[in-house]
């Protein structure tokens, strides 16, 4: 049996940054050049005090005191500066970084497939994409330099202080051993709870986002109390995790905070010891404390810059679970292209099922064959869960088939870019998706350059005249996800959308489900128009869409099981008719609950 492999360490987790973090290492290292430079500015003070305590004060020459007062104020002064520079310096560098983070992460998205976002809580995503960036943005401008520092300064401090007294040093490091030895105990504690921490946020987020995006549900059947227990768990699961991490973070600040505490008064013990025998000057001992108090910020910082770093390194672990998430949907090592698409559309022995499916259960699409020829509409029919739905993602190539193929002009599909292939197929769904940016922008989405003769086409086709009386008419923003517009606006601004794109193959998803049946007759009325230069796959869930095809295929249990016109299905189908009459007893009850 292969043993488990163990989690990278946090050096090997942050340095996978490094891809994104190296346009800024020049500047990253100059802030922490500078800050290093005020460290051991402030190292120099002690030495000062030395030399003003055994100079000037033991001889009691009080003209020589001002020059050395002057070096120390010229000494903070340069210190300052030094914090400042720093700080201003760094800022750019690191929202450089955390800039190609999130477009990084957020072309990833655009790119994997659907089913990952079928797996994934937006929520998650979401947490990832601010929070995670944000905390890695601060440890790069200011807990990596500091970490780097302030060890270096520890360890250039120690050596201060062995050249001051060695036995005094040997004591003051022999202090510190428990202080490091709880770091690493701290370490191996803190990551488990840092990213049980970060991911109960995401699973916060998802509930906030979901409970926002279905107010009107929650409202209109008076949930909202069931929703707000439901988040009060969660969040009290997260402070139940937030509180054991600040006791594991209180635990090693008190280690932080005693053992310098404990080196000290042993150190004074000891010093004090010395000066009286003349073993050291007066002016040693004070540069010593001295020395020791200037170190006293970067020992107890250890910890705070610990817990950062952990955090840090948990927020790139869930940020490289989706750069390292697998896109099954790719463009092709070798591409082919369709100069001019006719708009031949075969499903040859599809079949499939998705990724995340249980083992053992049957597949969605079980072998099926469809031809629809250049320039036909062909509309799909079945019953709730025959496959419909799948079929047309499948058509668009959002995922891609298990078994089979899909081919266009007599080219896979997966053979195909898949920026080409939408050029080819454009796509209507029932649950019409818009975005907050204006009419113009949603209607022209899969044709950006296309003139406004086409987008009025478009509109036309559609039925979608409403948006020139919107306040700004074609530059009206639409709210989010268009909750501002009605269920069928909504669906004739997608449809618009779909027809504006000019595409050789058109798929729809029972666009017109929510639309009246006036206004249903004038969008198919118009489409019959748009659909002789169009080869069409249109899901049917209502009869009258039937009617705008030239054959129907009836989907059933994973397979094409009848293909015909209208009137021959009718004749010849017994299942058909059963199929159309369950269609018209829903419409009915659709247009009863309107």
């Amino acid at each position: 049996m292969s043993r488990p492999t163990r989690p990278p360490s946090t050096v090997a987790a942050l340095r996978r940054l490094d891809p994104f973090v190296r346009p800024a290492r020049r500047s990253i290292g100059v802030a922490m050049g500078m800050a290093l430079a005020a460290s051991l500015v402030s190292l120099a003070v002690p030495q000062v005090l030395q030399r003003i305590v055994d100079g000037p004060l033991a001889s009691g020459d009080a003209a020589a005191i001002p020059a050395g007062v002057a070096v120390i104020a010229a000494l903070g002064v340069l210190e300052a500066l030094l914090y400042f520079a720093r700080r201003l310096y760094i800022v750019g560098p690191a929202t450089g970084v955390e800039s190609r983070l999130r477009t990084a992460l957020f072309a990833k998205l655009q790119d994997l497939p659907v089913a990952f976002h079928d797996r994934w809580p937006s929520g998650q995503l979401l947490s990832r994409s601010m929070s995670d960036l944000s905390l890695i943005r601060r440890f790069i401008a200011f807990g990596f330099i500091y970490l780097v520092v302030n060890f270096v300064t520890i360890l250039v401090g120690v050596v201060v202080l062995l050249v001051l007294n060695p036995l005094l040093a040997v004591v003051f490091t022999l202090c510190s051993i428990p202080l490091w030895i709880n770091g690493f105990r701290f370490e191996r504690r803190y990551h488990v709870v840092a990213r049980r921490s970060q991911d109960q946020q995401g699973d916060l987020a998802t509930l906030v986002e979901e409970s926002v995006h279905g107010i009107r549900v929650l409202k209109a059947f008076g949930r909202g109390r069931t929703k707000l227990d439901g988040f009060l768990q969660r969040a009290e699961a997260l402070r139940g995790t937030e509180i054991e991490k600040a006791q594991a973070v209180s635990r090693i600040w008190l280690w932080l905070l005693l053992v310098p505490d404990v080196a000290f008064a042993l150190c004074l013990l000891v010093g004090v010891q010395q000066a009286s025998t003349g073993a050291m000057t007066v002016g040693q001992l004070v540069a010593f404390f001295a020395t020791a108090t200037v170190l006293r910020f970067p020992l107890e910082s250890i910890g705070f810059l610990l817990s950062m770093a952990f955090d840090t390194r948990t927020a790139t672990d869930r940020l490289f679970e989706v750069f390292d998430s697998e896109n099954t949907v790719r463009d092709p090592e070798h591409p082919k292209t369709i100069r001019e698409a006719r708009g031949r559309l075969e499903l040859r022995d599809v079949r499939f099922s998705y990724p995340d499916a249980p083992e053992g259960s049957p597949e969605l699409l079980a072998g099926v064959d469809l031809v629809v020829e250049p320039g036909e509409t062909m509309a799909l029919v079945g019953l709730t869960g025959s496959g419909k739905t799948t079929v047309v993602e499948l058509a668009g190539r959002l995922y891609d088939v298990t078994g089979g193929a899909v081919l266009l002009d007599g080219v896979d599909l997966r053979d195909l870019t898949r920026s080409e292939l939408r050029t080819h197929v454009a796509m209507a769904f029932e649950d019409a998706t818009l975005f907050s940016a204006s009419v113009r922008d949603n209607v022209l989405l899969g044709r950006p350059d296309a003139g406004d003769d086409v987008l009025q086409e478009a509109l036309d086709v559609a039925q979608a005249g409403f948006v020139h009386d919107l306040p700004q008419g074609l530059d009206t923003v639409i709210g989010e996800e268009g909750l501002s517009l009605s269920g069928g606006q909504r669906q004739r601004l997608a449809l618009a959308r779909a027809v504006a794109a000019n595409p050789a193959v058109l798929v729809l998803d029972d666009p017109l489900s929510a639309l009246d049946v006036d206004t249903e007759a004038l969008v198919e009325a118009a489409l019959r128009r748009v659909l002789t230069r169009t080869t069409a796959l249109i899901v049917a869930h209502r009869p009258s869409t039937v009617q705008l095809a030239d054959r129907v295929a009836l989907l059933e249990a994973g397979r094409i099981i009848a293909v015909g016109t209208h009137s021959d299905l009718l004749a010849t189908s017994e299942r058909y008719r059963f199929v159309l009459s369950s269609l018209e007893d829903e419409q009915r009850f659709e247009e009863v609950d309107a």
